[in-house]
């Protein structure tokens, strides 16, 4: 299955994700902020990354600029409570796959993680 990078500062909302991940068989990787999911991008380029956008060091705006301006073009679920249109439009913007609201929900994000494999193709 997968190797993905959950980037998350809320140790809880990480583990949870990461349970529901493991036990659909994806290899799992975790960053408490932005600077240490970017490094392990870099270093482990996993087939997708699971982000927050509030956290500090390097919030999900900047990992995502960063990402873009590295040319690191791994598909990015950014999970957040905000709601607002703005915010959807800015992270879609900046190349994100799509905002899931929080909490989040384990049915609708192995959803769209198989919808995103779909179209990126089949995952080593």
């Amino acid at each position: 299955m997968a190797t993905i990078l959950i980037i998350e500062d809320s140790r809880f909302t990480r583990s949870s994700i990461a349970k529901v991940l493991k036990n659909n068989q994806h290899e799992v990787l975790e960053a408490e902020n932005g600077a240490i999911g970017l490094d392990m991008a870099i270093q482990h380029k996993p087939d997708f990354i699971i982000t927050d956008l509030l956290m500090p060091e390097m919030d999900g705006f900047e990992l995502l600029e960063n990402l873009r301006t590295k040319g690191i073009a791994i598909p990015v679920i950014v999970m957040s409570a905000d709601i607002q249109e703005t915010t959807r439009r800015r992270v879609l913007e900046l190349g994100a796959k799509t905002l899931l609201h929080k909490p989040f929900q384990g049915p609708t994000l192995l959803a769209v993680l198989s919808g995103l494999t779909a179209l990126e193709g089949p995952l080593s």
